[in-house]
Formats: structure tokens, C-alpha cells, sequence
């Protein structure tokens, strides 16, 4: 088979993880799209450096990370225009003197987590919220919760320090709460 085959079958076996893993980092139809179909361009140009020391879906994986993150670096500078008091306060979580509101307190969810049709219901509620927060948050939050990054790195694809990081992932956090007790738990 000949490497343009071969990408063809690799195409046929893993779009769909791909689509789906890139879809719950950009939160965006269209670009998850773009950035598949730019992985495999990559992965036909770059066929030959491909040693089969790994899966083919590990590699494919990687490629589309770095994707990912090239993506997350151009946005980056569009969003730090936004001042970080513009990312979302949390007035309404809180009073002045940092004391929960009785009405936002966190609420005991009571799920059965080992449910499967909860477990699906939940992703796509998570996916619905995590696209409501601003895109710096969800940035933030995607790459530490989702891709398991270090902060440090986290801090520097992102250009922050490390306390804008952990009021980037408080706000986001509290947020998707909120978006999550309304849209899944209706309690």
C-alpha cells in the first residue's frame, strides 16, 4: 500500500476519535473539522518519519495536539486584549467579603455515576457549558482538566502568569457549575 492509501485507511479508522477529541478542546464544528483534515495533510507529508514505534492513533494524536495547541497560541493573543477582571466575575457567586450567596451555595448532585446513558447525558452538557465559558477560561480548563498539562506549561502556551492561571480556572470552575447544575442536574 502505497502512503496516501495508507493515510485513507487511517483516516477511515480514527476520524471520528479525532473529530471527538478535537471537538472537546475547540468547541467549534468547523475548526475540529479543519484541524483533522490538517492532521492527516501532516501525517501524509510526514508519512515517511513515521516508524511504527508507536500506535498510529498515538501519532495522529500527537500531530493533532500540536495542532490544537498552535491553534490555542493564535487565540491567545486576541484574548489577552481582555483584561482579566473582564473574564467573568464572580459577583454573583459571592459577597464583598468573599462569603458564598445561600442561593449559589454548591449543591450535593446525588448521581449514580457508573450509568452510562448519565455518563454520555453528562458530556454533552459539559461540552454545551464548557462553550459558554470565555475562551481564555475554557483554554485553561480544557488543558488542565482534559489534557492533564502542567500549569508551567499551561501558563506559558497561554502567556499568563500563574495567578491569572488560577483565576482563569476558579472563574471557569464556578461557571461550569453553575451551567451544569442548571442544564444537567435540575435540581
Amino acid at each position: 500500500m502505497n502512503p496516501k492509501e495508507q493515510i485513507a485507511e487511517l483516516f477511515r479508522e480514527h476520524a471520528d476519535y479525532m473529530f471527538n477529541f478535537a471537538i472537546t478542546r475547540v468547541n467549534d464544528v468547523h475548526l475540529a473539522e479543519d484541524l483533522v483534515q490538517e492532521t492527516f495533510l501532516s501525517a501524509l507529508k510526514g508519512f515517511d518519519s513515521f516508524q511504527g514505534m508507536s500506535k498510529a492513533s498515538t501519532w495522529l494524536t500527537a500531530i493533532l495536539k500540536n495542532k490544537i495547541i498552535d491553534h490555542y497560541r493564535k487565540k491567545v493573543k486576541e484574548y489577552h486584549k481582555e483584561s482579566m477582571e473582564q473574564l467573568g466575575a464572580t459577583d454573583e457567586f459571592f459577597d464583598k467579603n468573599g462569603t458564598w450567596f445561600p442561593d449559589q451555595l454548591p449543591k450535593d448532585w446525588k448521581i449514580d455515576y457508573d450509568q452510562r446513558i448519565e455518563q454520555d447525558e453528562f458530556y454533552r452538557v459539559l461540552q454545551h457549558c464548557l462553550g459558554r465559558l470565555k475562551e481564555l477560561q475554557r483554554m485553561a480548563f480544557v488543558m488542565k482538566h482534559m489534557d492533564d498539562a502542567a500549569t508551567e506549561t499551561i501558563c506559558k502556551e497561554l502567556e499568563i502568569t500563574a495567578s491569572n492561571y488560577w483565576v482563569l480556572i476558579h472563574r471557569a470552575k464556578l461557571q461550569l457549575r453553575k451551567c451544569l447544575e442548571k442544564n444537567w442536574i435540575k435540581n
